[in-house]
């Protein structure tokens, strides 16, 4: 059960283990997943469902291989903008949500001010992907990459706090 501060919920034990297992396994049957926290079907249920409407889980996902797509060649690129209006800002996001391999983009601290997780099939689209679309995106005046040799670790598992 979670306690209601302030608008901020305090996630409990058992709360934290269904977020544990759904996160290793979101296709746990309800009967498996009660199971394992020791809960009977229908307050696990209750629990799951009520997780889901507080936006704690925002979703269901089907893990897929980039290279089964041909996007097996990661990159990361640092994007510096000319200004730091939020009309820069907003234009940039506006167009960046629309390019279908970025998978992330996250505005930063520090020596720049994007970092944008893009995925594709080989180095030339790269090319492609930075000079005819990351560099025309409007307010950017600079990028850095990296091309990605091994991932090590790539997880969407998030550790529940105690």
């Amino acid at each position: 059960m979670r306690i209601q501060r302030d608008s901020v919920y305090t996630l409990d034990k058992l709360d934290r283990h269904i977020l544990d297992l759904l996160q290793h396994n979101g296709r746990l049957s309800m009967t498996e997943l009660a199971d394992t926290v020791g809960l009977t079907v229908t307050p696990c249920i209750e629990r799951v469902r009520r997780l889901e409407r507080d936006g704690v889980i925002t979703g269901y996902h089907a893990r897929v291989s980039p290279s089964a797509l041909d996007a097996g060649l990661l990159v990361f690129v640092e994007i510096t903008m000319s200004s730091k209006s939020e009309h820069t800002f907003e234009a940039f996001r506006r167009e960046v949500l629309c390019i279908a391999q970025v998978q992330e983009c996250h505005l930063v601290s520090g020596d720049f001010d994007y970092l944008v997780k893009a995925r594709i099939k080989e180095i030339s689209q790269y090319r492609s992907l930075l000079g005819n679309i990351l560099l025309r995106l409007p307010g950017v005046t600079q990028t850095k990459s990296c091309v990605v040799m091994e991932e090590v670790k790539e997880t969407l598992f998030i550790a529940a706090q105690k």
